[in-house]
């Protein structure tokens, strides 16, 4: 583990089109003592040429042999990771230049070893939604598992204090199976600053069907958090439930 360094997680599968300006993103960044892990999962686009025309040092690239999934991908990523924070930046998403720098300072003024922070919402062609999205102070194990209120592009933890994080082969809701095991470790803390931009995409599986959503969630909480059957469809329920609630109440009009 290298003191100081940041670990940043992307997962990569046909993002050809947006992988570079989340690359650049991490380029960009004021804080420069990082490694930017890229794992790709078998993607038939341009992904492979995009991310090889950067030459930085501190982007290592990797490869699965077959497609393997999100859950899976990340959990690769989160091997190979040397440094003593963990963050993440799926490879259609953005972050503001001073994230990382900002971010750190407020966990190590406050000696937080899980936090996370606002941000707005961007479509297909980088436009802003005018949408800010926020959430509760702290976020304590009861509230993540009424809802997974830290948005994956804006949540860092520190490996020195939550080790090896590994999650089960769910193909959705993966980034909500991590925050749900280092809840049981930390409560996490906002700032409350926008430093990302999250893009919406036509096809994204936000937008699934209800009952898919509710599957999603069970699977959740009954495959990764191991509940019963029974359980894990009341938390998903109460899941679907709070995130209409999460909508109302900390997605704000700009």
């Amino acid at each position: 583990m290298v003191e100081g360094l940041v670990s940043i997680i992307m997962p990569s599968w046909n993002t050809g089109r947006f992988i570079a300006g989340s690359i650049q993103s991490v380029i960009d960044q004021t804080y420069n003592d990082w490694e930017l892990i890229i794992v790709d999962d078998c993607s038939d686009d341009n992904t492979d040429e995009v991310v090889s025309s950067f030459t930085d040092p501190r982007i290592r690239y990797y490869h699965n042999e077959r497609n393997s999934g999100a859950a899976l991908t990340r959990n690769r990523a989160l091997r190979e990771a040397r440094g003593e924070w963990i963050a993440f930046l799926d490879s259609d998403d953005l972050w503001a230049s001073d994230k990382l720098e900002r971010q750190l300072a407020f966990m190590v003024e406050n000696n937080y070893v899980f936090s996370y922070h606002d941000y707005t919402k961007i479509n297909e062609n980088s436009e802003p939604l005018n949408i800010r999205v926020t959430g509760p102070k702290v976020v304590t194990k009861r509230k993540m598992y009424d809802y997974g209120y830290p948005g994956c592009l804006t949540f860092m933890y520190s490996a020195k204090a939550m080790g090896l994080i590994q999650i089960e082969d769910i193909r959705k809701n993966n980034d909500y199976a991590i925050l749900l095991k280092l809840c049981k470790m930390a409560d996490c803390y906002l700032l409350r600053e926008d430093l990302a931009m999250y893009r919406i995409r036509r096809k994204s599986i936000s937008h699934d069907k209800l009952y898919k959503k509710l599957k999603s969630h069970y699977d959740l909480f009954h495959i990764c958090d191991r509940k019963p059957p029974l359980v894990a469809f009341w938390y998903a329920c109460r899941n679907m439930y709070y995130g209409v609630m999460k909508k109302k109440k900390y997605e704000i009009k700009i």
